[in-house]
């Protein structure tokens, strides 16, 4: 049919008069691809296999896994570096003239860190109730370690830093955030405003500066734990809530990005429901961008040193105070202040998290021909799909073993061959259900969504279990490769001792020739797609009420 859209009058004209124009008419509109199955696809809803069988053609469908959808990908780059190589004649020229310069601020720069240091740790020197805020005295003291942030500023190339607005007093607002481009930001907000911080564990082991953030009386978080994340934000409304603490300064999209465009922001900072005052802050450039991407820390340190001046702009915007109905939604209240930030530096917001740059580290450090072809804006997925980063790696891993070509896509043969599968009708369905485009090949984010899209189903973890049930006909507390084998084949017939030796060693975690349940269920959950081999066996199961009924008390 040249036409998806059939559009035809509901009421037929009496002996084919043409209409006129006074006779209302209906028209309806109807997709032809609308629903779970039209009748075309009731009647090619089951093909036989090679044994003859029915299978459907979504091998899913006895979860009750129907078609998903893969959103646009983003062409923004947030986290791109945009001079990562050293060019031009001018740059070449600037960076030999400024060698000289670049080593003396090497050594200014060490000398503020030592002293700087040196006079936290005599602030620090015999403080045991860091439960508390830190007496007077102390800060005192810490005043040395600021000026020194000061001056490490000075040795990075910042001489002078353009400021709009001003800092509103802490009982007005007692939490401050800011975007995220470099670790200078946390430099100059310690010299300006010697705010409590919000940071990563891993940041208490680095050398002086564990210590320097220990004096700010850093709230440590592990961005991986549920549990970690929770009492950091205990801690933030504690110290917000008593005006002898500092203000505290959270940079709410987790990760630097390269000022182009705002990632998604997390609610740490919203929840407790104080007034927040956001800044902004900008470094503008012709040759040398600062932000902080895929570039290393030296690498990045040395083009500063070797800048005649780099450029940097602070503002202070307005409060921001949460709306009465706002003091349970943190999601609207980051979305208004996200949007403040944005729309002064009149740049983009994206649902890109830490959890992409993870992905785009990984992916450059496999080689990859275009990293960045691997993020998926994973705020958008987890709020989807409820998959977790750390999830999102694992399957990227997966995915990269498959054998990518420069576009980022995998082929059908290589799909097979890391799926320990063999070619046959049943593996074309699988390959089919992700392969959204029917091109023969698939991209990471088709892979991900539609293996997250079945693992995370909530008959999923049932269907596991009735799997390893049905499939251990010996009664034994694990599988074997026979029983591996003669489950499989009811998908896929005809696989000789080698290809059912490959798949069972993707099973057999330890190595040691059975498959428990928690190896089995593990495997699948690394691997949600396999679940669709047993699609057959379970089936049989529903026709004798078998997972249907558990399905039901699931």
């Amino acid at each position: 049919m040249a036409n998806d859209n059939l559009i035809t009058p509901l009421l037929l004209r009496e002996n084919n008069s043409q209409p006129s124009n006074h006779q209302p008419h209906v028209s309806l509109t109807v997709d032809i691809y609308a629903g779970l199955q039209s009748s075309d696809q009731q009647h090619q809803n089951e093909v036989p296999d090679e044994n003859n069988q029915s299978i459907p053609q979504n091998p899913f469908e006895f979860l009750g896994v129907n078609e998903f959808r893969v959103p646009a990908t983003s062409t923004i780059d947030p986290f791109k570096n945009h001079t990562l190589k050293i060019e031009g004649v001018y740059e070449w020229v600037k960076i030999i003239v400024c060698l000289p310069i670049a080593l003396i601020r090497l050594v200014l720069f060490g000398l503020a860190l030592l002293i700087g240091y040196v006079a936290t740790k005599l602030a620090l020197q015999g403080w045991k109730d860091v439960q508390n805020p830190m007496p007077r005295w102390r800060c005192r003291i810490m005043w040395v370690t600021r000026i020194c942030a000061r001056c490490i500023l000075f040795a990075f190339g910042y001489h002078w830093i353009k400021r709009r607005g001003q800092p509103v007093p802490r009982e007005v607002a007692p939490i401050v955030v800011s975007n995220h481009v470099s670790y200078i930001e946390p430099i100059f907000f310690f010299y300006e405003l010697f705010p409590t911080i919000v940071a990563s564990e891993s940041h208490d082991s680095i050398p002086a500066v564990g210590t320097i953030i220990r004096a700010m009386q850093v709230i440590y978080v592990n961005r991986f734990s549920s549990s970690s994340r929770k009492q950091a934000v205990n801690e933030i409304k504690r110290k917000a809530s008593c005006s002898r603490f500092p203000r505290l300064l959270l940079f709410p999209e987790g990760t630097t990005s390269n000022g182009r465009a705002l990632i998604s922001f997390q609610l740490g900072a919203f929840i407790p429901g104080y007034p927040i005052q956001p800044v902004t802050v900008r470094y503008p450039y012709v040759h040398f961008d600062q932000s902080w991407g895929l570039i290393s820390l030296g690498k990045l340190m040395f083009r500063m040193f070797t800048q005649f001046h780099n450029f940097m702009e602070v503002e202070y915007l307005p409060v921001i105070k949460p709306q009465e109905n706002e003091k349970e939604n943190a999601f609207h209240f980051a979305e208004r202040t996200g949007h403040a930030i944005a729309s002064s530096l009149n740049i983009v917001q994206t649902s890109h998290s830490y959890g992409d740059l993870m992905l785009l580290m990984k992916a450059a450090q496999m080689k990859q021909e275009n990293p960045s072809s691997y993020m998926v804006e994973m705020a958008k997925v987890e709020s989807a799909y409820r998959i977790s980063a750390l999830e999102a790696k694992e399957f990227l891993d997966k995915f990269l073993s498959m054998n990518p070509d420069n576009s980022g896509n995998v082929l059908f043969c290589d799909f097979l061959r890391a799926m320990r599968l063999k070619t046959c009708s049943f593996s074309e369905k699988i390959f089919a259900f992700i392969d959204l485009e029917k091109n023969g090949k698939i991209t990471f984010k088709q892979f991900l969504l539609g293996s997250s899209y079945v693992m995370k189903h909530p008959s999923f973890r049932h269907a596991c279990e009735v799997a390893f049930s049905k499939a251990n006909t010996g009664g034994n507390s694990s599988l074997s490769r026979k029983e591996l084998g003669d489950s499989v084949g009811l998908a896929i017939p005809n696989m000789t001792e080698d290809e059912i030796t490959e798949l069972f060693s993707m099973f057999d975690n330890n190595c040691d020739g059975n498959v428990s349940k928690d190896d089995f269920i593990n495997c699948l959950r690394r691997n949600p797609l396999l679940i669709g081999i047993f699609s057959p066996l379970l089936r049989q199961c529903g026709t004798d009420n078998g997972f249907l009924e558990g399905e039901e008390m699931a």
